[in-house]
């Protein structure tokens, strides 16, 4: 038996799940509403103050829906309620970020500025000149787009240059040796 899968998850208050047909479900709650269809082999049942998710056989591939769908169908709840963030540092000479708008301008070392826009439903905030939140309800949404601005220039092993999540350990290489 899956042991994250048959854990019931709390509905906390204010918070509303409603499950439609295809397992289409609806998480209402203080910070905003989510939806998401899982798989139908899936059972979902909302039982007073809670969630419980069930699979039908235990082939394999029900096996690994099961824990997925229950995990899927819990940070929906954690998001509406507390919300997801992700903590970004720009390290570097001249390395900064300016934000304007919806707009984040990134100053990484190019020839030019990178402009990014916030998607739909996720914000960026910034503490100082090198530190990026990036905040949102939708857990995936926010760890890809945290994934993106981090991919304009990744950390590099030498000097630690370049944007790293707050954290993260990097590797240090030792650099070159002069001869004798």
């Amino acid at each position: 038996m899956s042991r994250i899968g048959k854990m019931p998850i709390a509905i906390p208050a204010g918070v509303t799940v409603e499950v439609a047909e295809n397992n289409k479900v609806t998480v209402k709650g203080p910070k905003g509403t989510l939806e998401r269809t899982h798989p139908s082999e899936m059972e979902i049942k909302v039982e007073g103050a809670e969630v419980t998710v069930s699979r039908p056989n235990d082939i394999k591939r029900m096996k690994s829906l099961h824990g997925l769908t229950r995990t899927l169908i819990f940070n929906m709840v954690k998001g509406v309620t507390d919300g997801y963030e992700k903590k970004l540092e720009v390290n570097g000479v001249g390395y900064r970020a300016a934000k304007s708008g919806n707009k984040l301008t990134l100053s990484l070392g190019y020839s030019h500025p990178v402009e990014m826009t916030d998607p739909e439903g996720i914000e960026t905030v910034l503490e100082g000149q090198n530190v990026i939140i990036v905040k949102g309800i939708d857990k995936e949404k926010v760890g890809q787009f945290a994934a993106e601005i981090r991919d304009k220039r990744r950390p590099e092993p030498y000097k630690g240059k370049g944007i790293k999540y707050a954290d993260e350990v990097i590797r240090r290489k030792v650099g070159k040796t002069g001869k004798k």
